[in-house]
């Protein structure tokens, strides 16, 4: 596949040409739960459902802090790629592959350990807590896989690719519809055969992308060897990946704290809610790979000293992003009721559902300034400070707002109001950490 010089040329066509394949390769990977999600709602129970929705907080947090290391691959690679240097490409992905063999079996073992003492703090209800354990367990089977993938794939976007990731991710997904259907349909596994879908079509995806690098014929080009680690290349991706992982995994624990109060009360509002994150997929994943991308447009122009050129792209960025989120959100809250009909036919379930859209996609917006903010910051090398400000806005800012609110009012419109108020907190420290660094910079350049 062809790579893209994000340091040439158009910087909004740069950017979106890049893009799109990004985004599609992106919402076929989250579609694997999503149509699990929907299998399990229409052929089996509303407590089959709410197991899937207890364990995806646990399963995010465990491939979080690797999902934070193919953020430092990204930019270290970027940083390699803008500066041409074609020795430091072929040591990346040799040092990239290794951490990703290793710490991928790591978080195997881990979830299948651990995953019903995890599900038990989240005070998981017990006609589901078994049900929960199994797909838990089925499901961390396929953690090697999700990060090999997530973590090459960094490197992908790094070189201008996102091509090679969708058409990877599109054979994946073809995969794991025709394994739904034959698990949950015709062999009625339940959300068991949900958990085996999803194995099976990961673990072809990483063979897909594994297979692609070791056919390269340029750097970076993968080789079955040990001989090749480079020390330093690692140094550099835990400084920035181990920040961002750190984050990935205190947000998904207070988002777990969370969990717990929604689990409070019952299986109807565990439902809800896991429907509703399926459903804020739309909004929120053009946001999170527009940040990709852009992590990947700010590395390789950090890498040629192009520090004007990254102002103007975030700014694009930036108001492409808030136009179309408040446009998406918009329609998402007027069709609410056909949108959640696709994921459940239960009338409490979709009540709680569009309370909580009601209450959050109007400020969605804000979630689209802070990723471009943070990715800014992130495409320079730098992860600590937006570490700093998400786990203070979206841990601290989010479970104290948490706690005032449901003793003023104990019900499901208290906890989804603490999602736009802890987005508003980040955004305003985010923007002025940019403000008073980057912008200094680049006067700095320039004189």
């Amino acid at each position: 596949m062809k790579q893209h010089n994000l340091t040439q040329g158009s910087i909004g066509k740069g950017i979106l040409v890049f893009l799109l394949p990004l985004l599609a390769s992106t919402l076929i990977q989250q579609l694997y739960n999503t149509v699990d999600l929907i299998f399990v709602g229409k052929f089996c129970s509303t407590e089959a459902t709410a197991a899937i929705g207890a364990s995806s907080l646990i399963i995010t947090c465990l491939i979080g802090f690797f999902n934070g290391m193919a953020v430092g691959t990204n930019v270290v690679a970027a940083h390699i790629y803008g500066k041409q240097d074609k020795k430091g490409l072929k040591n990346v992905i040799q040092t990239v592959f290794m951490i990703g063999l290793i710490g991928g079996l790591i978080v195997t073992i881990i979830g299948i350990y651990f995953a019903p003492i995890f599900l038990k703090y989240m005070n998981t209800p017990q006609s589901i807590l078994d049900v929960a354990v199994k797909y838990l367990r089925i499901y961390t089977l396929s953690m090697i896989s999700v990060v090999i993938y997530n973590l090459l794939c960094g490197i992908l976007r790094a070189i201008g690719d996102s091509k090679s990731p969708m058409m990877f991710q599109i054979f994946g997904g073809i995969v794991n519809i025709i394994a739904d259907f034959i698990f949950i349909v015709i062999l009625k596994m339940d959300v068991q055969g949900a958990a085996i879908a999803t194995l099976l079509s990961q673990t072809l995806t990483a063979i897909l992308t594994i297979r692609y690098f070791y056919k390269r014929k340029e750097e970076p080009k993968l080789h079955f060897t040990m001989n090749i680690f480079d020390q330093e290349i690692f140094k550099k991706i835990l400084m920035i990946g181990i920040p961002a992982g750190v984050q990935s995994i205190v947000i998904t624990l207070s988002n777990i704290i969370i969990q717990s109060q929604i689990n409070s009360f019952g299986v109807d509002a565990i439902a809800a809610f896991t429907s509703y994150f399926k459903i804020e997929l739309i909004l929120y994943l053009p946001i999170i790979v527009l940040g990709q991308a852009l992590v990947s447009f700010v590395g390789q122009n950090y890498g040629a000293k192009q520090y004007d050129r990254i102002n103007k792209g975030v700014k694009y960025s930036m108001v492409v992003s808030v136009i179309i989120t408040m446009v998406v959100s918009t329609l998402m809250i007027i069709n609410s009721d056909y949108v959640f009909a696709i994921f459940t036919s239960n009338v409490d379930v979709m009540k709680y559902g569009k309370e909580i859209v009601s209450i959050t996609f109007p400020f969605y917006f804000l979630y689209a300034i802070l990723e471009c903010l943070s990715s800014q910051v992130r495409g320079r090398g730098i992860s600590i400070p937006p570490m700093i400000i998400t786990l203070f806005s979206f841990c601290g800012v989010r479970i104290i707002f948490l706690i005032v609110l449901l003793i003023k009012n104990n019900s499901i419109s208290s906890i989804a109001l603490t999602y736009p108020i802890s987005w508003l907190s980040a955004v305003i420290l985010t923007g002025l950490y940019v403000y008073y660094n980057f912008f200094k910079e680049v006067r700095e350049a320039v004189c």
